[in-house]
């Protein structure tokens, strides 16, 4: 059966069929509440310019005289930290640890090593050194050996990495 609807009645019908074609935008929707949680880092220190950190201890190592004091070595190297909420950084020198000493650094002889220093103490390696930049550790290498240990002549070498962060 079909109605007949007058004009006026049929521009409201079409008014609400135009209409009623929104209600499912218009309908209720579910919200969440997004949190993002951004932990900002001060960009890192900058250790000698990324330039290697050599310490040369010249062709006359006598071996007889290796003793923890003999050939000790300034350790040079430039620092420059910015950007940091405080000046409170830390300093890790990683590497792999003798034999006879883990605290002191592997080299390529059997019994002998090179300690590293923090104004005249011994710096373990693998362990973090707190400071506060722009005052920074005054570092020292000098060779050592097993007690005891009769070491042979020849070239050496050690490596290790310098980490530096702020705390």
């Amino acid at each position: 059966m079909l109605c007949r609807l007058g004009p006026a009645l049929s521009a409201a019908c079409l008014a609400l069929m135009a209409w009623g074609g929104c209600f499912p935008a218009l309908a209720k929707t579910a919200t969440a509440t997004v949190t993002v949680k951004i932990t900002l880092t001060a960009p890192p220190c900058d250790v000698n310019d990324n330039k290697l950190i050599e310490v040369n201890f010249g062709n006359d190592v006598m071996t007889t005289r290796v003793d923890g004091e003999y050939k000790k070595m300034p350790i040079n190297y430039t620092l420059k930290c910015q950007g940091g909420a405080s000046n409170a950084v830390r300093m890790r020198i990683d590497g792999q640890g003798a034999a006879f000493d883990a605290g002191v650094l592997k080299t390529n002889k059997t019994d002998f090593g090179i300690a590293l220093l923090n104004n005249g103490k011994r710096l373990p390696i693998n362990g973090w050194l707190n400071f506060t930049y722009p005052d920074q550790p005054t570092l020292e290498a000098v060779p050592v050996k097993r007690s005891g240990a009769r070491l042979s002549g020849g070239a050496f070498s050690a490596g290790a990495t310098m980490k530096v962060e702020y705390r």
